[in-house]
């Protein structure tokens, strides 16, 4: 607890505080309702009080990236529209030091009848850019959009996901301190989240903040460093994305305990990861003989080369067959031909009728984000308790990474080995959940 009391005390002014926050809406059974109190007809009160937020405080440090998650009408967007100043608290107050740049809704701050180039300057100059500040910018923005010449078509005729890539484009390009983000990646595919998640990363090394509301759990546990979990415009807890989505999981059926009844939600849990202490050398592409597929497939610029692979179990031994709940180890031994900023390795499990059972890769697990050098070699390992069903599996492996916001594949291996799992077990389903099971006789009550 006190290194932890150190490492607060080390952090510098936030940048965002919110104190004592309450906004009040009020609601009315009738449109002329409001009408008539309006005009002070009536003497008796004839709305109802909501509290969107009621009584919030939280603090956001610089670099941090912060999620903010809650059923629907728990107050997040509300939270990021004062924070933004697209609303005024009806108390409390807030701080915000640095220039902010927000996506709060699809389509705020767009004309629908303009084309992506012209919507680009205009939010510029909303953010306040001159229209030369804006032509510098202009290439990096539509590369990182990436929605082609529909940039020269109204952006009516846009798809949800073209509309989020230039919204996007347009609010991570103008070089905010401060980014608020309002589930705006959840209509993106899976290679722009990709993109996403690596500019937040350099955000992060570049010490700017990044505040992110969203319902997709997987981005939350993902992306944040640390989240605050609201419910009904009151803060039930902060702490680290696991704890906070456990936590928010009880919401949901309603078993959770306020943080006042329960401080162990309100501890930050360091995340460790587990770095691999195996680096033996591999002779050849597998272990064993037999192992390899002849016919894989193979492609990538081989700026890095994955010169061998293998697995071992867990005494160790190089094997292509893991029995089922033990842990084994897949090794990949990388050469770099030329230097690659953030190298990502990864591998995945599929079944024999080509179905993708499982994998990830290094920036997934935050394992890795680097700088390697030309003429380095990595030795890399991925060490796991072994879950999938007894029968045959296909490994695949590769390097990856971006170049300048563009996803580049350096050597890719597809079906490489063939992994055999060994089980005397085999439950419903891909992947057993080693489940303990208890029976034992019914106390008898003396009813």
């Amino acid at each position: 607890m006190e290194e932890k009391q150190i490492k607060v005390q080390e952090i510098e002014r936030p940048v965002i505080e919110v104190k004592d926050v309450v906004k009040i809406y009020k609601l009315y059974d009738r449109p002329k309702d409001r009408v008539k109190e309006a005009l002070g007809l009536g003497r008796k009160q004839i709305h109802k009080l909501h509290y969107a937020l009621n009584g919030v405080n939280l603090t956001i440090n610089r670099g941090e990236t912060v999620g903010i998650i809650g059923t629907n009408g728990s107050g997040k967007s509300t939270i990021l529209k004062i924070i933004t100043g697209v609303l005024h608290p009806t108390s409390g107050e807030v701080r915000v030091d640095g220039r902010i740049s927000a996506l709060l809704e699809l389509g705020a701050g767009f004309n629908q009848e303009y084309n992506g180039i012209e919507n680009v300057y205009l939010n510029g100059t909303m953010l306040g850019f001159s229209e030369k500040e804006i032509d510098g910018k202009l290439p990096e923005i539509l590369e990182f959009a990436d929605i082609g010449d529909y940039v020269y078509q109204p952006v009516k005729t846009y798809s949800s996901g073209m509309f989020v890539r230039l919204a996007f484009a347009v609010a991570i390009n103008i070089e905010p301190e401060i980014l608020i983000v309002d589930e705006a990646l959840s209509v993106g595919d899976v290679f722009f989240q990709a993109k996403c998640y690596h500019k937040f990363e350099e955000f992060k090394s570049l010490g700017k903040t990044i505040v992110f509301v969203s319902h997709d759990l997987s981005s939350i546990s993902k992306y944040c460093d640390r989240v605050f979990l609201l419910n009904q415009g009151k803060i039930l807890g902060e702490g680290t994305p696991k704890a906070m989505i456990d936590a928010y999981k009880r919401v949901l059926v309603g078993q959770y305990d306020l943080p006042e009844e329960n401080g162990e939600e309100r501890l930050l849990d360091d995340r460790e990861i587990r770095q691999a202490a195996d680096r033996a050398a591999a002779g050849g592409k597998a272990g064993l003989d037999g192992a390899v597929n002849p016919h894989l497939l193979e492609y990538g610029t081989k700026q890095a080369e994955i010169v061998s692979y293998y697995l071992t179990d867990a005494q160790g031994v190089r094997t292509s067959a893991v029995l089922k709940g033990t842990e084994f180890t897949l090794h990949m031994r990388v050469k770099f031909a030329q230097p690659i900023a953030a190298p990502i390795f990864a591998f995945s499990f599929k079944n024999v009728h080509g179905t993708e059972i499982t994998g990830t890769n290094s920036m997934i697990e935050k394992a890795f984000l680097e700088r390697v050098e030309a003429g380095q070699v990595k030795d890399v390992t991925f060490t796991q308790k072994m879950s999938l069903q007894g029968g045959e599996y296909l490994l695949s492996m590769g390097v990856t990474g971006y170049e300048k916001d563009t996803f580049q594949v350096y050597h890719r291996l597809y079906d490489a080995l063939n992994v055999t799992v060994i089980s005397d077990k085999n439950t419903v389903g891909y992947y057993d959940m080693d489940s303990k099971v208890e029976v034992s006789d019914a106390e008898e009550r003396g009813e």
